[in-house]
């Protein structure tokens, strides 16, 4: 007996079915999500990482390892250290242990002589010793010639020419962290400078906010120092920015992440300047950009005798020992001995090439011309840098104290004048000119701190005591 089920009770059933798989997919879905999620949890940071403390010493040492110029530089220096090790090594014997086997067609049968001993077929080309031939030799070969000795010269003074582009590298790259460092410095300095007379601003504004409503002053005075008090907001806006760039400019060159935290040490006084006797005995003695110049004089004149050097013969000798045979033994067949030694001597005398050596040696000599040139204007101009550099540090060292001394001034100026304003014997505008008195002063001041620090490490790196 069959039932029939009435249609709506039907459709009812089948909503609650497909209602019921949704579900199911819907809590299938929601756990595989939670176990991948639970899988792939990372353990986030902790954003309260102490800051790394950095002194200059440090700050040099960091960069030199992080700076892609200067590890191109020191890979090069490198290199061309292998360079010399590898023209010395041509100077002396070669030792090749060679092995061949070579087959040649048959030119004829093979004959039977005598009591069933048989001979050799020829091959068919004239220049092979035998059908079968097994070589097996130790070959010794040395050449002598100026053209080696040349190489010798050449790579030593490649090898110190690198050298002393390295140290100017590492001096370029000294003076750039220096200027950074101390520029980090002096923008938080400024920093402070700005939040300071952005107080001070607003300070002014409410006590001629208060004069006003007690009816001392006149609501000018009011606009006046809130006009003051927006321009320095701004300013210490500026500050900021300018702080922020310069920790993220140091930090490339200190860092993996550049957004690094870090604090900066401070000197308590600034390094003493040198004596003129002491720099200019320093530079004469440890300046790379005249090295360089003098390693590529010598490779210049390397060059020439390079070229002269075709016009001589060079003696090549070799000396094999082993085996050439047509039988792959110390003995053949008959008791031949195959076991033995060969030695040459080469000379190879140049006579004629279409004056290709002269040419060669005019170009290396015109070279060697302009090489010279290039090392008496480097001298000039590490005369003209040493009286520079060492005149600005010297200017700005005597400066410093007479730095510190207008900030003191301006301060006390903006002291005396406040209280005159509040006892009504001053004008805002004379307020406002002291407060941009002090904030100049402050700034001047470290902005002749940097720029001492940097003539003196321009001054260090041209001597090589930085």
């Amino acid at each position: 007996m069959s039932m029939s089920v009435p249609y709506g009770l039907q459709k009812h059933k089948s909503h609650l079915c497909r209602n019921m798989a949704s579900v199911v997919v819907a809590l299938f879905l929601w756990s595989c999500t939670a176990r991948l999620a639970s899988s792939q949890t990372v353990p986030i940071a902790s954003a309260s990482v102490a800051p790394v403390s950095i002194s200059l010493t440090e700050a040099i040492q960091r960069a030199q390892a992080n700076e892609p110029v200067f590890a191109a530089s020191l890979a090069e220096n490198k290199a061309l250290a292998l360079d010399r090790s590898i023209a010395r090594a041509a100077l002396l014997p070669t030792v090749v242990y060679h092995n061949q086997f070579l087959y040649t067609q048959s030119n004829t049968p093979r004959d039977h002589v005598g009591q069933g001993t048989a001979t050799p077929s020829l091959p068919v080309f004239i220049a092979n010793n035998a059908v079968h031939e097994y070589t097996s030799q130790a070959s010794v070969t040395e050449t002598f010639g100026l053209l080696q000795l040349a190489d010798v010269k050449r790579a030593t003074a490649a090898s110190a020419r690198a050298s002393a582009e390295l140290e100017v590298t590492r001096r370029g790259l000294v003076s750039a962290v220096v200027s950074l460092y101390f520029g980090a410095l002096a923008s938080e300095q400024k920093l402070k400078v700005a939040q300071r007379a952005s107080t001070e601003a607003d300070a002014f504004t409410d006590l001629t906010q208060k004069r006003e409503t007690a009816r001392e002053v006149a609501h000018a005075d009011v606009v006046k120092a809130q006009l003051q008090q927006q321009q320095r907001q701004r300013d210490m806006a500026d500050a900021q920015l300018f702080f922020d760039r310069s920790r993220l400019e140091l930090g490339i060159l200190l860092f993996p992440d550049p957004r690094t935290p870090y604090t900066l040490q401070v000197a308590d006084t600034p390094a003493a300047l040198p004596t003129r006797a002491e720099v200019e005995a320093a530079a004469a003695r440890m300046n790379p950009e005249l090295n360089s110049a003098l390693a590529t004089l010598r490779l210049s004149e390397v060059d020439v005798l390079t070229a002269k050097s075709a016009y001589l013969p060079d003696l090549a000798l070799n000396f094999n020992y082993g085996i050439d045979a047509a039988r792959f033994a110390a003995k053949g067949l008959d008791g031949t001995q195959n076991l033995g030694y060969s030695a040459s001597a080469t000379v190879d005398i140049p006579i004629w090439n279409w004056f290709s050596t002269e040419n060669r040696v005019k170009q290396s000599q015109i070279r060697r011309k302009a090489a010279q040139v290039a090392l008496t204007a480097t001298q000039k101009h590490l005369i003209v840098a040493l009286d520079e550099f060492y005149a600005e540090a010297a200017s700005v060292r005597s400066q410093l104290a007479s730095l510190d001394a207008s900030v003191q001034t301006a301060a006390e100026s903006l002291r005396l004048t406040r209280l005159r304003y509040t006892s009504g014997e001053a004008t805002v505008l004379e307020v406002v000119d002291a407060q941009n008195a002090l904030t100049t002063a402050e700034n001047a001041r470290e902005d002749g701190a940097v720029r001492y620090q940097a003539s003196l490490a321009n001054l260090q790196t041209l001597t090589g005591t930085l």
